[in-house]
């Protein structure tokens, strides 16, 4: 299938400033993980490519630990974006979890970052990626040196701009001190994990995000899919976690969960949203988010979820029972 970028797909997508940069991503990115190269293969991941594209998401996210076996994801998706006009997308890619054996394998070293970088752009055929993040803080490593390496990648031309990857409030206002400190480029984007069933970021890192300036990517808003209708019965058959999660994943949708689920599928339903783009437009609603990460294995998963942007606001009162079902606060 040749790919034929659709000349109305800009007009299909908001697009965020990453906080205080110049980069502009859509409001919703999609990655690889679990997807590309895991339990979805080549086919499916061009067609969901193009026609996220084709609905003007931009940014496509991936890891070098991404894929069955590590690296395939990379593999799979830099085919498919060889055949896309380079100049409009935003390609991200990460280091710092296991990824070869032995001491350098995996963490935040410079060693471990340069050579990282130049594995991944090899296995995606690019010359540059746009964000290369240290995927995790890691305390056995100063942090002069992680972000050293990162400025110096910047430099290179191997990456256009640095980020990090869940770092807590605390340490991603240590680093931006300390690329501050040292002259170092800028840390322009923190990515961590936030959802309906997820919030642990609330306490710390929404606040530092709102303080620093940065652009924040969130990723796992549907909870790896938990925030749809298909769970509330229990765990499909072909889902992702029937395929690829853990025996104690698994047993963790319970009866408590899927009621959860259920009520805050009953809130969507009032919105005029399904569950999935009722909580994408929860997390988008914040001025703090420049982009909502999904994955999807179909394109009409994409499509659903870009419905969301139509209904981003939210009733007191649809606030206050969404807290009161996911006790928070």
């Amino acid at each position: 299938m040749e790919f034929s970028p659709d000349p109305d797909r800009y007009g299909r997508m908001p697009y965020r400033r990453c906080g205080s940069s110049g980069l502009k991503l859509p409001a919703i990115s999609l990655g690889a993980w679990e997807t590309f190269g895991g339990y979805r293969g080549p086919e499916i991941a061009r067609d969901c490519i193009f026609g996220a594209f084709n609905l003007g998401i931009t940014h496509f996210d991936l890891a070098n630990n991404y894929g069955r076996p590590p690296g395939r994801a990379e593999l799979i998706v830099g085919r498919i974006l060889g055949e896309m006009p380079r100049d409009e997308l935003i390609v991200s890619t990460k280091a710092g979890f296991l990824m070869w054996p032995g001491p350098s394998g995996h963490g935040c070293s410079r060693k471990s970052l340069l050579a990282s970088i130049d594995q991944s752009l090899q296995r995606l055929g690019l010359d540059y990626v746009d964000i290369f993040y240290a995927h995790r803080f890691d305390e056995e490593t100063p942090l002069e040196e992680t972000l050293g390496a990162l400025d110096d990648i910047v430099r290179q031309g191997k990456a256009v701009y640095a980020g990090v990857s869940n770092y807590s409030g605390p340490q991603l206002e240590e680093a931006m001190k300390v690329a501050k400190q040292l002259r170092l480029g800028p840390i322009i984007i923190e990515q961590s994990s936030y959802s309906l069933l997820n919030r642990r970021i609330e306490a710390d890192l929404l606040p530092a995000i709102r303080n620093l300036g940065t652009g924040l990517v969130t990723f796992s808003p549907l909870a790896q899919g938990l925030l749809s209708e298909k769970y509330l019965a229990g765990v499909p058959q072909e889902s992702r976690a029937a395929r690829m999660w853990t025996a104690e994943q698994r047993a963790a949708v319970d009866p408590a969960l899927r009621s959860k689920i259920a009520r805050l599928n009953e809130v969507a339903k009032a919105r005029g949203q399904t569950l999935p783009q009722m909580a994408l437009a929860w997390i988008l609603r914040r001025p703090e988010v420049t982009s909502a990460l999904i994955g999807a294995s179909a394109v009409a998963q994409i499509e659903e979820n870009v419905k969301a942007l139509q209904n981003l606001n939210f009733a007191d009162e649809e606030l206050r029972q969404i807290d009161q079902i996911c006790e928070w606060g």
